[in-house]
């Protein structure tokens, strides 16, 4: 039972009866805007109860993508609620979609389902609006709590440290502060820490790092950015209060302290949610406007080569967490069992049917469920093999900050022709370019750049 309510627990088991309570609350409001609607609390056997299990699925594929099961611990909740208000639309949007090319839309009341998406999200921010005081007492308790590694001069750490320990509310523990020049480590308050050694990768496992240092001290900051290159984690700037002002750069506030984002992910707040809406909108309805063509692949790999019709690979996305990536099988079945090498696509060998799909970049149309399941979007940097990204981010400066956002289908360095066995460092560069500039109208660009040139490629193999 301790380890149950330990902060990782606590996380995992809070987000699955997030999950649970929104499933919930998706039946019973289709159950009350029944009752509204007709006059009578009892669903005749019919059409109805089938919808509603439509929403529910669609709950468990749709909201994920949100961000609504990621902590929101010091952020504002209003955008939670805007987040829910989204996603419940999409929901309804999809079902309404489903069932009209289901031909059975018209059997279904519109003020009915009006009612539905109205109940269910209303519903579903008073569940959240209850647990969150339940939620602040178990951080008040010690649990469901973030560790912090601070990177900085004494006397600024230790500022954060007094902060964070006067509002536990905030649920962030400080886990050991890197101290960076000569400083009287008694104003730590007896945290845990260590000096900064200059040339020295800073390993960690605290969930975030924040750098606490002057702007004066600029040279030193990006000594510490440095020594931080292989992580993943976000990685948060602390200034001097006296000169926050004259910083032109977005911030966090956290129990009232102002943290400067240096390297943190585009994908937050709006942007986040612009960016989940455009993945799931274009990914559903292009999987249905292709899915004959889906059926055809399907049909082509089964008889081109005895084995599964799809081949599943780890790869790495957003945060370097691995997940499993899908494609068309175009390689007969054991090809890779004496281990694999980087590049060469030109030497692997494939059945002729996957050939063709190789040079045409079908083979990639099953990532579609990836973007779906909130593992992948439409447009981010291409994902690489876990056993590729270790070598690598030891060999080439700024290879883990592509995992600042989702891995893509197709992205910038692709529509620019490097893909295949192309330049890797240029394809890096491509893709934090894409991170720096990314906007909604810059994955339009690049999905007309794919249609138009992405799909065919002298370097698609």
């Amino acid at each position: 039972m301790k380890q149950f309510f330990d902060s990782a627990g606590l996380r995992g088991a809070a987000g699955g009866l997030a999950r649970l309570a929104d499933l919930g609350c998706i039946v019973i409001a289709g159950w009350l805007a029944f009752w509204l609607r007709f006059g009578t609390p009892v669903i005749s056997p019919g059409h109805y109860e089938v919808a509603i299990i439509i929403g529910a699925l669609l709950v468990l594929i749709v909201l994920p993508g949100f961000g609504i099961y990621r902590s929101w611990r010091g952020r504002v909740r209003l955008l939670l609620i805007a987040k829910l208000v989204m996603a419940y639309l999409l929901v309804g949007a999809v079902a309404t979609v489903l069932l009209f090319f289901a031909k059975v839309g018209a059997q279904y009341s519109r003020l009915w389902v009006g009612y539905w998406i109205c109940g269910a999200t209303l519903l579903s921010v008073a569940v959240r609006m209850l647990a969150y005081p339940v939620l602040n007492r178990l951080r008040l308790q010690g649990r469901n709590r973030r560790s912090v590694l601070l990177v900085g001069n004494a006397g600024a750490c230790g500022t954060v440290v007094e902060r964070l320990r006067r509002t536990p509310i905030a649920g962030f523990d400080v886990g050991r502060v890197i101290v960076h020049g000569e400083a009287d480590t008694a104003e730590l308050y007896g945290v845990a820490h260590e000096n900064f050694v200059r040339g020295v990768p800073i390993d960690h496992e605290e969930d975030e790092v924040w750098i606490c240092l002057p702007l004066s001290m600029g040279e030193d900051v990006k000594e510490i950015q440095s020594a931080l290159s292989l992580t993943t984690a976000n990685v948060r700037y602390m200034p001097d209060p006296r000169d926050f002002w004259l910083m032109n750069h977005r911030i966090s506030n956290v129990a009232g302290l102002r943290l400067l984002e240096l390297s943190c992910s585009p994908m937050s707040g709006l942007s986040l949610l612009a960016k989940a809406i455009e993945d799931r909108a274009i990914a559903s309805l292009v999987l249905v406007l292709i899915s004959p063509l889906m059926l055809a692949l399907a049909i082509g790999v089964r008889l081109s080569s005895p084995g599964p019709v799809f081949y599943r690979q780890e790869r790495v996305s957003w945060n370097g967490k691995p997940f499993m990536m899908y494609k068309f099988r175009s390689m007969p079945v054991g090809v890779e069992s004496d281990g694999v090498q980087w590049g060469r696509a030109r030497d692997k060998q494939t059945t002729r049917f996957g050939a063709f799909m190789r040079r045409t970049s079908l083979d990639e149309l099953p990532q579609l469920f990836n973007v779906l399941n909130g593992e992948m979007s439409i447009v981010g940097p291409r994902p690489e093999r876990t056993v590729f990204v270790d070598r690598f981010k030891h060999e080439i400066p700024g290879y883990m900050q592509k995992h600042m956002v989702k891995a893509g289908i197709t992205g910038w360095a692709q529509v620019n022709g490097w893909r295949g066995d192309t330049d890797l460092h240029k394809r890096i560069e491509c893709d934090l370019w894409y991170i720096e500039n990314w906007s909604v109208w810059l994955d339009l660009k690049i999905m007309l750049l794919t249609i138009i040139k992405g799909f065919v490629s002298p370097n698609a193999y």
